[in-house]
């Protein structure tokens, strides 16, 4: 996919992103639900101005502790929005911030710092007297936000002269953000600003309807999709309403008062959000858009929330993509569509930025409406995975990546998911399908998962809502015309093994169930 000589040199860049909105738009107003770890005191009533002379003033102290260009920063502290303001302080400096979950476990972490090839680290109390004690992490410093010991506080720094900002080569690394795991232990992927700004600027354009309207997001500081976000909303000036607790219970209320007229989170919480649908207050009433990214969502979701909104014509997009490639597939939905949506056909390619085929096992293209794996093309891909380029190298063919997925292509171009290929059962089509169409005849389901059992035959997960029993009865009413399964385990929502965007990891589940085949309620 060849590019203009004059875009080559493009790039997004972090360091600048609330200076210029703030030069731009002035002190646009950004709430948080919960005051910064790193400056307690300013409360959660915030603005445009106010973020960018933080992001100033913590790139001063980076600075002064002795952070270079170049140099590679990780950041895992206790998940708040100071990890954005972190995030783009390093990137101010010319550093290059590493952004690994909260979620993570221990020695994951350990694996990842590993291959950092001894990184600075950014982290808190919680983390150090926590998940991280015990452990060496082999870093070059520990700088804290707080009084954590064994580490030097950022305080320490306080009031530091910011240093001139520093726009490192478009082609360079300039962010590393990890892939979600679900398979196994994550890789780090290295963006550049140039593959950056390449997935920004579609992202600008299905923002444009939307300008300037209030956003509320809930979804990961450490994920590359949050940046991109927030580069489409600061552009157009939109007041911020910042969420790091879902629970509907205190979500509701922080809605209610913003009336966000754009929302954004993970699929799985827009699940838990459905119940904000006729909450106190209407708290989705003045939604224009819903964002969807991550996983595809399930249809019965899609409805609830279109219909929760008093706006004239509400619609919800759906991205599809991965850490390493961005977006490369989009649709949205809007009442109509919504009401006879496929929740599988995740949307068409973005023109003039990428594209989208299917091939058999041995990489030839297939004919329209063949399953096969989907592989993409183009300009956002990651320069690498750090510390396993062989293992990036594995999944390019020609310039197409590979993005472990099956699913077919439609004579129009229309992109349908069937499975992610590490979860494929022979006994069933797509376990895709089936989870799709049980959230649908069951609104008491909070999720529900297929996963293999020990041989390999399809078992469901379920997690119902209020934790109430579920009724074998409407279980078999729902499953009368759908594959053999084996009888459904109930579990706990928060026993699910979820990764920072709450995808489910649908490998570790199948581990979880060998290790109590009994199964039942844990």
């Amino acid at each position: 996919m060849s590019q203009h000589p004059l875009l080559a040199g493009r790039g997004f860049y972090l360091g600048p992103l609330f200076r210029r909105a703030a030069d731009r738009h002035g002190a646009v107003f950004v709430t948080l639900d919960r005051p910064l770890d790193t400056h307690p005191s300013l409360g959660v009533h915030l603005d445009y101005r106010t973020l960018a002379d933080l992001v100033e003033e913590l790139s001063g102290r980076l600075w002064a502790a002795g952070v270079r260009p170049a140099e590679r920063v990780a950041v895992h502290k206790t998940d708040n929005v100071d990890i954005m303001l972190l995030t783009c302080a390093i990137s101010r400096i010319g550093a290059v911030p590493a952004l690994l979950s909260p979620g993570l476990a221990p020695a994951v972490v350990a694996q990842l710092l590993e291959r950092l090839d001894r990184p600075w680290l950014i982290t808190d109390r919680a983390r150090l007297e926590g998940p991280l004690r015990g452990l060496a992490p082999s870093v070059r410093r520990i700088l804290s936000v707080d009084d954590a010991p064994g580490a030097e506080t950022l305080g320490r720094y306080a009031g530091a002269e910011p240093p001139t900002p520093v726009r490192p080569n478009p082609r360079e690394p300039a962010l590393i953000t990890h892939s979600s795991g679900t398979t196994g232990v994550p890789k780090l992927a290295v963006h550049c600003p140039h593959a950056m700004w390449n997935r920004l600027v579609p992202q600008q354009a299905m923002g444009w309807p939307t300008r300037r309207e209030t956003a509320a997001l809930h979804m990961s500081f450490v994920h590359s999709r949050f940046y991109h976000l927030l580069g489409v909303l600061l552009r157009f000036g939109s007041p911020l309403v910042l969420i790091t607790d879902p629970d509907p219970a205190a979500v509701g209320p922080l809605l209610a008062r913003h009336r966000p007229g754009i929302v954004e989170t993970h699929p799985n919480t827009f699940v838990l959000w459905e119940e904000l649908a006729d909450a106190p207050g209407a708290p989705l009433s003045r939604v224009t858009s819903y964002g969807s990214t991550f996983d595809a969502i399930h249809p019965r979701t899609v409805r609830r929330l279109l219909d929760a909104s008093t706006r004239r014509a509400p619609r919800l997009i759906q991205l599809y993509g991965q850490s390493e490639t961005g977006p490369v597939a989009f649709r949205w939905f809007t009442r109509r569509s919504a009401g006879r949506a496929d929740g599988r056909r995740v949307g068409i390619g973005i023109p003039g930025f990428t594209r989208v085929r299917i091939t058999d096992a041995e990489g030839r293209r297939v004919p329209p409406g063949t399953p096969g794996r989907i592989e993409a093309r183009t300009r956002g891909r990651v320069l690498t995975y750090l510390g396993a380029h062989e293992q990036y190298e594995r999944q390019l063919d020609g310039g197409w990546w590979q993005m472990g997925d099956l699913g077919c292509v439609s004579r129009l171009g229309a992109l349908r998911l069937i499975d992610r290929e590490a979860d494929r059962i022979d006994a069933v089509h797509s376990n895709l399908e089936i989870e799709d169409a049980l959230m649908e005849r069951l609104e008491e389901l909070r999720e529900v998962v297929v996963v293999a059992g020990a041989d390999r035959e399809p078992v469901p997960v379920v997690c119902v809502r209020g934790e109430r029993p579920l009724d074998p009865e409407r279980w078999r009413a729902a499953t009368a015309d759908l594959p053999a399964m084996a009888e459904p385990r109930q579990w706990r929502f928060e026993e699910l093994p979820m990764t920072a965007t709450w995808k489910v990891k649908r490998v570790e589940i199948t581990r979880m169930l060998a290790a109590r085949p009994s199964g039942g309620r844990a």
